[in-house]
């Protein structure tokens, strides 16, 4: 093929449920999740040397793997043809350890373009995209879902009406087996915040919670300082994203968030993102 070019926008979890552990080992969830126009990962894909399945990645951190550990080789092996080679170059902005799906968007943009340029089924790319982690199948729907089961079931909410967020990421990251283990030895507790959800999603929930945080502050308790910081920063309280170590919150428009998150970043020295929720089949990635 000749070279193709995808955008690979952040998942946000704008509310999250844990509704217990399945017999699979993995755990029931229930949550409100979009995308979001930044953070943004970008991909430019090329043919490679026949069965071989290359990655470069530009920028990020320096532990990212570019081997066969990598989601991003990991679905391209996934779906390719037989024989078929592939190479490809990730431009990483997504911050890594922050709950925002940033190697599960890398995986799905990989996984839609193959669709496309190669006419795989639609479903079996989905199964597929399953098959490599939670995050993925809704990375490559695109559109805002509730996520359910592990991360396989889609229900689509959308379009929403406008959005806009900030996210802010402290350099605290978090890996998210470790905080679902302290969810598991906690007793799995339910988050204990709730902050009102803004008009565009307020039919869907009746707050915005996220029953991973008490894992997460276990895991990391430096959240709790920077979680009153960055609302002390912002004028209002932040939600997790995720597994963390992320926080975000909404805003009125995207004039908005770009002030707010100038503000967090002179503050808090951390950074922060200034996005808006990718609200229907339009704004698909």
């Amino acid at each position: 093929m000749s070279e193709a070019s995808t955008r690979a926008p952040a998942k946000l979890t704008l509310s999250l449920r844990v509704l217990g552990t399945r017999p699979d080992g993995f755990h029931e969830l229930e949550a409100l999740t979009v995308m979001v126009s930044e953070p943004c990962d970008a991909l430019r894909l090329r043919d490679g040397p026949a069965g071989a399945v290359t990655l470069v990645v530009h920028g990020g951190s320096v532990d990212i793997p570019t081997g066969e550990d990598n989601l991003v080789v990991r679905a391209a092996r996934a779906v390719l043809p037989a024989g078929v080679g592939l190479h490809v170059e990730l431009d990483k902005v997504i911050p890594s350890g922050a709950g925002l799906g940033g190697g599960s968007a890398d995986a799905a943009g990989v996984l839609r373009v193959l669709r496309d340029r190669h006419g795989l089924d639609p479903d079996a790319v989905l199964a597929a995209a399953a098959e490599l982690g939670s995050d993925v199948p809704v990375c490559v729907d695109g559109r805002p879902v509730m996520m359910r089961g592990r991360g396989e079931v889609l229900d689509r909410v959308g379009p929403l009406d406008a959005l806009s967020v900030v996210i802010a990421t402290p350099p605290l990251p978090l890996a998210t087996p470790a905080v679902f283990r302290a969810w598991d030895a906690l007793g799995g507790p339910a988050g204990d915040r709730s902050v009102p959800a803004p008009a565009a999603v307020a039919h869907l929930v009746d707050g915005l919670v996220n029953d991973l945080e008490p894992a997460a502050l276990a895991v990391e308790p430096r959240l709790a300082s920077f979680r009153s910081a960055l609302a002390t920063a912002a004028g209002t309280e932040p939600v997790l994203a995720g597994s963390g170590s992320s926080y975000w919150l909404a805003v009125a428009d995207r004039e908005t968030a770009a002030f707010v998150a100038a503000r967090v970043r002179d503050e808090l020295g951390v950074r922060a993102f200034a996005g808006a929720v990718l609200g229907g089949a339009q704004d698909a990635p």
